[in-house]
C-alpha cells in the first residue's frame, strides 16, 4: 500500500497496514465480538457501588445519585476516546501518551506513578476479605479482628495472583471470570430488591439519579470524592480499558498482538509500536464504522448501563434496609449488608457475603491485572532491552505481577479497607483531571482529520476535567481550611 504521513511524536513511527474488518454485525458476533466492556464493568461494580455509593447515600441521601449519572455519562466518553487512539494505532492509550512532549521517559514515570498511588492499593482484597471472615466467623470484623482479615486478605490477593497465570491471554481468562461475577451480581441485587424494598424507596433512589447540583453541607469530602471516582472505573482503570480492548482485537489490535497468560498461552507476539491504516481508503473508513458499533454496545451498553445499573441496586439495597445515618466505615466495610440482610431472612447472610465477596474480589483482580498491563505496555514500549528476549512481554507481566503481589501483601497491613480504597479513589479523580487533557491533545496530533473525535467529544472531556477537577478542589480546600463548604 502507498506510504502516507502521519505525525508520530517523540517515539518511532507506527508501522503501516489496511483495517481488519470485523465480523458482520450480527447478535451472535456481538457476542462473540464484546467482552472488555464486561471486564470494566466487573472492576466498577466494587468499591464504589458497593462501599461508597452506599455510604454516601446511607449518610446524606439519594439525592446524591446524580454524581453518578454525571461521572458515567464522562467515562463512557472518556472510555471510548481510548478506544479510539487504539482502534486507529494498536497501541494502548499509554504509548500515545508517551510520544507527547517532553517524551516518552518522562510520561512513563508519571503514570507509573500515577498507577501506584491510584490504584497500588489493595482496599479491594481487604474488603473482601472482611466479607470472608464474616462468613467463616459468623459476625462483622471489628479492630479486635484485624489479623484474621489482613490473613484473609493475603489469600485473596494471592488469588487474584494465581488466576492471571492462565487463560491462553489475560484478557480471555478475565472475560470468562468477569461474567459469572456480573450475572450472579445481578440476578442476587435485582431479586432482592425487587422483594424486599418498598416502592417509595424505589422512587426516591431513581429520581436521585436526575438530582443535579445536590451537595449536602458538612460533608465528608474524601468521601464524595471517591465516590465521584469510583461512580464508573476511576482514573487510570479507565486507560487500561483500552488495553482489554487491543487485546480483544478490536480495530488495528488484531494487528499488533496481545499479552498471553504464563500457563496455557498460545505463542504470541506484541508488536513495540502500532500500526495505523490509511483513511483514504473506504475499505478502510467501512470497517472503522463497524467497528464503532461494536464498541459502542461493548461501553455504552455493557459498561456504562451497566454501572449506572450497579450503583443504582447497590444503593437501593442499603437505602431499603440500612438506617439513615449509619457510618459504613472500618475493618467490616466489605460485611454491613450483610448484616442487615440476615434479619430480614437468615441465610441472606451468607447470600450477601458471597456477592459482597464477588463484587469486591473481582474488582481486585481487574485491578491487579490493569496496574500490571499498564507496567508492561510502558516498558515494552520505550524500552528495547526486552525485545531482544523471547516472550519478552509475558516476562516483563509476570515480573510486575510478582511485585505488586509482593507490596499488596505489605500495602495491606497499612489501614482498615475504606481507607485504602478512599486513597485510590481520591487520587483517580486527579488523574482523570490531566488525562482528559493528555486525550484531547493525543487524539488531534496523531489521528488525521477523517477519525479524529467530533467537537461536542471534546467538550465532554473538558467537561468532565471541570467536574473532577471540583471534587480535588473542594477536599484540598476543606482539609486546608480554606474552603468552608
Amino acid at each position: 500500500m502507498a506510504e502516507f504521513k502521519v505525525d508520530h511524536g517523540k517515539m518511532a513511527d507506527y508501522g503501516r497496514a489496511d483495517l481488519p474488518a470485523p465480523p458482520p454485525f450480527t447478535k451472535g458476533n456481538i457476542l462473540a465480538v464484546i467482552g472488555p466492556g464486561t471486564i470494566a464493568l466487573s472492576m466498577s461494580i466494587g468499591s464504589g457501588e458497593w462501599l461508597m455509593g452506599p455510604a454516601a447515600v446511607v449518610q446524606y441521601g439519594a439525592a446524591l445519585l446524580w454524581i453518578t449519572t454525571v461521572a458515567v455519562y464522562t467515562q463512557v466518553i472518556f472510555n471510548q476516546e481510548c478506544a479510539r487512539y487504539v482502534m486507529y494505532t494498536g497501541e494502548t492509550a499509554y504509548g500515545g501518551f508517551m510520544r507527547l512532549a517532553p517524551g516518552p521517559t518522562f510520561w512513563a514515570w508519571v503514570i507509573i506513578l500515577i498507577a501506584f498511588f491510584g490504584s497500588g492499593w489493595p482496599g479491594w482484597a481487604a474488603a473482601s476479605a472482611s466479607a470472608l471472615f464474616a462468613g467463616i466467623f459468623g459476625h462483622v470484623p471489628t479492630a479486635a479482628d484485624r489479623g484474621a482479615v489482613i490473613a484473609l486478605g493475603y489469600l485473596s490477593f494471592v488469588g487474584c495472583f494465581a488466576v492471571l497465570l492462565f487463560g491462553g491471554t489475560v484478557e480471555r481468562g478475565l472475560e470468562i471470570i468477569s461474567t459469572f461475577i456480573c450475572i450472579w451480581i445481578f440476578v442476587f441485587l435485582l431479586l432482592f430488591t425487587l422483594i424486599f424494598v418498598s416502592a417509595s424507596v424505589w422512587w426516591n433512589t431513581f429520581t436521585g439519579l436526575f438530582q443535579f447540583g445536590y451537595l449536602p453541607k458538612g460533608a465528608d469530602w474524601i468521601l464524595l470524592g471517591g465516590f465521584a471516582a469510583y461512580s464508573g472505573a476511576g482514573g487510570l482503570g479507565n486507560v487500561w480499558t483500552a488495553s482489554w480492548i487491543r487485546d480483544k482485537g478490536f480495530g488495528m489490535g488484531s494487528i499488533v498482538g496481545a499479552i498471553p497468560s504464563a500457563v496455557g498461552g498460545r505463542e504470541i507476539v506484541l508488536s513495540k509500536v502500532g500500526s495505523v491504516f490509511d483513511p483514504a481508503k473506504a475499505s478502510n473508513m467501512s470497517a472503522w464504522r463497524n467497528w464503532w458499533k461494536y464498541l459502542h454496545i461493548d461501553q455504552s451498553l455493557v459498561w456504562g448501563v451497566g454501572c449506572v445499573a450497579g450503583m443504582f441496586l447497590c444503593v437501593l439495597l442499603a437505602a431499603g434496609i440500612i438506617p439513615e445515618g449509619t457510618k459504613l466505615t472500618g475493618w467490616g466495610a466489605g460485611a454491613y449488608q450483610a448484616e442487615y440482610m440476615a434479619k430480614l431472612w437468615g441465610p441472606f447472610w451468607f447470600l450477601s457475603l458471597f456477592t459482597g465477596f464477588w463484587i469486591l474480589w473481582g474488582t481486585q483482580l481487574a485491578v491487579v491485572d490493569g496496574v500490571v498491563r499498564t507496567v508492561t505496555d510502558i516498558i515494552w514500549t520505550s524500552t528495547t532491552w526486552c525485545h531482544a528476549r523471547k516472550n519478552g512481554q509475558r516476562i516483563i507481566y509476570y515480573v510486575a505481577l510478582t511485585a505488586f503481589c509482593v507490596w499488596g501483601c505489605i500495602a495491606i497491613n497499612l489501614a482498615a479497607p475504606m481507607m485504602l480504597l478512599l486513597i485510590n479513589a481520591n487520587v483517580s479523580g486527579a488523574t482523570f483531571v490531566l488525562c482528559c487533557i493528555l486525550l484531547i491533545v493525543m487524539n488531534h496530533k496523531f489521528l488525521p482529520p477523517a477519525v479524529r473525535p467530533p467537537l461536542w467529544r471534546d467538550l465532554s472531556l473538558v467537561f468532565m476535567a471541570i467536574f473532577y477537577g471540583f471534587f480535588v478542589l473542594a477536599l484540598i480546600g476543606v482539609q486546608t481550611g480554606w474552603w468552608k463548604f
